[in-house]
């Protein structure tokens, strides 16, 4: 008789840097106020990786390190290492590969997943197949980007949203139904024209005219992107909690891309989830893309019991989106 291999997130690991961009800071720099960051996204300040020569990379080091930590393992026994990000250190070699080095992970293989706010979600769906083959033991899953590498300081739109981070989950093998149960996951191109970067790909590569007329920042359509998002994360919350036969009842949580509060309102409204089952950081962190839903995982980690069902859903840009229905795997100590 074969036993399925269900893939069980079994330890959590986050980063933030220590500097704090609060929205007085951005007051001093564009034109907005606090009244009106915190009325529209929820957001009071967010964390910014300022020190020279540091990426990406940096920062899921110490979230990797902490989970190793926490389960008891060496990096040296990471079989796979995904990142999903869209700031990686550099175009090429990938920032899973430096962060393999950094860790001393020598076994390891891993790569890079670009699906911008979505990219946890897609690299953890990627990652539950790897362990689900029966190939891989222990595969890490990470979602880190820098943000402030990419955003326009002069752009009140959009300088507002976004900060730095890291998260990192471990999967491993387990024969009970625990673990990553089912996923809904979408991506539509013709979105891209609402939330991209112009310049800096094979179809614009870097000159100085590019550079000049500011086109490596992230771009966004604000109104356009906050209507596909809040349709798009909810249904797909709703459908997954429908395909599975999930009540709101049986949830115990909703752990929401942190891109602005009222997606994140919409969607649990749709689920008929109260704010009590919903992981929220957003005022403390703002929005790192791929790193919001583990740094929430990371931070509720405590709470959260074996058996719980948790939901896990993102809208990115391209567009991307998503949500996978986690049975959670352990009683943390």
């Amino acid at each position: 008789m074969h036993t399925k291999i269900h893939a069980a997130i079994t330890a959590v690991g986050g980063y933030v840097p220590s500097d704090k961009l609060t929205n007085q800071d951005l007051e001093k720099m564009v034109d907005t106020n606090d009244e009106w960051i915190r009325t529209r996204t929820g957001i009071t300040e967010r964390r910014i990786l300022k020190e020279p020569g540091k990426a990406t990379s940096d920062m899921i080091v110490p979230a990797v390190q902490e989970l190793c930590k926490k389960r008891g393992i060496d990096p040296t026994e990471i079989d796979c290492l995904i990142v999903g990000t869209v700031t990686p250190d550099m175009v090429f070699p990938s920032t899973a590969n430096l962060v393999c080095h950094k860790l001393g992970a020598t076994n390891a293989w891993g790569y890079d997943l670009s699906a911008a706010c979505s990219g946890f979600l897609f690299a953890l769906a990627q990652g539950a197949a790897l362990i689900e083959s029966g190939r891989y033991k222990k595969v890490v899953v990470c979602g880190a980007d820098k943000m402030s590498a990419i955003v326009d300081y002069t752009d009140r739109a959009t300088c507002i949203i976004f900060g730095d981070g890291a998260g990192a989950v471990l999967l491993e093998p387990t024969t009970e139904i625990i673990g990553v149960m089912d996923s809904i996951l979408r991506t539509d191109g013709s979105g891209s024209q609402y939330l991209h970067m112009k310049a800096g790909g094979s179809l614009k590569p870097a000159s100085a005219e590019t550079v000049a007329n500011r086109e490596h920042y992230a771009y966004q359509e604000g109104q356009a992107v906050f209507k596909f998002a809040v349709k798009g994360m909810a249904d797909v919350s709703a459908e997954l909690m429908e395909k599975n036969n999930l009540k709101a009842e049986d949830i115990s949580w909703l752990v929401p891309h942190q891109a602005n509060l009222r997606i994140i309102d919409a969607t649990a409204n749709r689920m008929g989830l109260g704010t009590e089952k919903v992981m929220i950081n957003i005022e403390r962190f703002g929005n790192t893309t791929a790193a919001t839903i583990p740094l929430c995982l990371w931070e509720w980690e405590k709470q959260l019991k074996k058996g719980d069902n948790i939901i896990l859903a993102a809208f990115g840009g391209g567009f991307t989106w998503g949500a996978i229905w986690v049975k959670w795997a352990y009683d943390t100590k």
